[in-house]
């Protein structure tokens, strides 16, 4: 049907064809670009959430080849973990020996002395673990690593950039004056860290019971009729000036 028109009427059908090809395809990119930055919720609580996951905290103990033992700091470092491995570990304490290494007999015997100090400490002998592994560098200290799962509270990882801070036309966030990706990563990591009890984030704690003692004192005050409140006689002795009185 193309066939007898004129040459100027088919190469404007081409070139209108080929304009309509190329508004679809742009109008395809456009939608995907506003679907993606809009998938970006703007608040950093929701951008970077804190998590509650099973995570390890370990200890290391550096170990020569010439000594057996541990030195004091490493008996404190031991009794550390496992005072607090009674109050948050969620399975037993495992640790890494190091074999076919130069102080493989001295760690052998530091191992000794640590099975002894987590059993004093309360560690059942099912609570520890002892598992062998080689050193990947043969230059490196063979170390005795004790380690323990946890619940801990986590987030990020920060330091996500996925489009430019500068003024650019192609940025939405800078267009629409939103913070960037990273804003508040480092808050919400620096807050998790800072939780002791992660299930504080999901439920309150229960009530602790009373001070039986210092709530009879004051039923007695009250039904004598004296004041309740208590008196700290070396209060004013800690005042540097005598101004209002």
């Amino acid at each position: 049907m193309t066939a007898n028109l004129p040459v100027d009427r088919k190469r404007a059908f081409r070139i209108a064809g080929a304009l309509v090809g190329l508004a679809v395809v742009l109008g395809a990119c456009t939608h995907t670009d506003e679907a993606t930055t809009a998938s970006v919720p703007d608040d950093y609580r929701l951008r970077h959430p804190i998590a509650i996951q099973e995570t390890e905290r370990s200890v290391v103990i550096f170990v020569g080849h010439a000594r057996g033992g541990l030195s004091a700091m490493q008996r404190a470092d031991v009794m550390g973990l496992a005072q607090i491995w009674l109050q948050e570990g969620t399975g037993a304490i495992t640790a890494d020996m190091p074999v076919g290494t130069p102080n493989a007999h001295a760690a052998a015997d530091s191992l000794h002395e640590i099975q002894a100090l987590l059993s004093a400490a309360g560690v059942p002998p099912r609570g520890i673990v002892v598992r062998n592994y080689h050193p990947d560098d043969p230059r490196q200290m063979a170390t005795i690593r004790l380690n323990y799962p946890k619940i801990s509270a986590v987030a990020g990882p920060c330091g996500l950039w996925p489009e430019d801070l500068g003024p650019s036309i192609k940025d939405k966030s800078y267009l629409e004056n939103k913070p960037y990706y990273n804003f508040g990563c480092a808050y919400q990591r620096n807050m998790a860290a800072m939780i002791d009890n992660p299930s504080d984030l999901v439920q309150p704690r229960p009530e602790t019971p009373a001070y039986t003692m210092r709530r009879t004192e004051g039923f007695e005050k009250y039904r004598k009729g004296n004041t309740t409140t208590t008196t700290y006689p070396e209060a004013d002795k800690a005042k540097l000036s005598d101004t209002g009185k």
